[in-house]
């Protein structure tokens, strides 16, 4: 499967670092794209959840990273690349999660 960007070389068409940059800065924007995508949906489960404890579930954590990991697997990206990106990636979005859940009830945090 490829996502569907910028035009830009296919990894095995790139012949100079200039081939690679164009590829990596298409990939980078779309991944920008899908990013936003992915906070507007911690923007819709903020809303959705009416107690703040269930901002933080650990065993979805678990369970997102293990389907990432296999998606991984299958796509050919390494897990020693995936696993921690989403980790990383999983906390902030829990972090920005609490944010907008404290923001939509008037939660100060002083």
């Amino acid at each position: 499967m490829t996502l569907m960007t910028d035009d830009r070389p296919l990894p095995a068409d790139c012949e100079t670092m200039a081939d690679v940059r164009k590829g990596v800065d298409a990939l980078d924007r779309a991944l920008v794209l899908l990013l936003a995508e992915r906070q507007r949906y911690m923007d819709a489960a903020a809303r959705i959840k009416t107690d703040r404890a269930t901002v933080l579930d650990t065993a979805r954590i678990e369970d997102v990273v293990a389907k990432v990991k296999t998606s991984a697997r299958a796509a050919g990206l390494s897990e020693a690349i995936a696993e921690p990106v989403w980790r990383l990636l999983i906390d902030r979005c829990i972090a920005y999660e609490f944010g907008v859940w404290d923001q939509l009830r008037g939660v100060r945090k002083d």
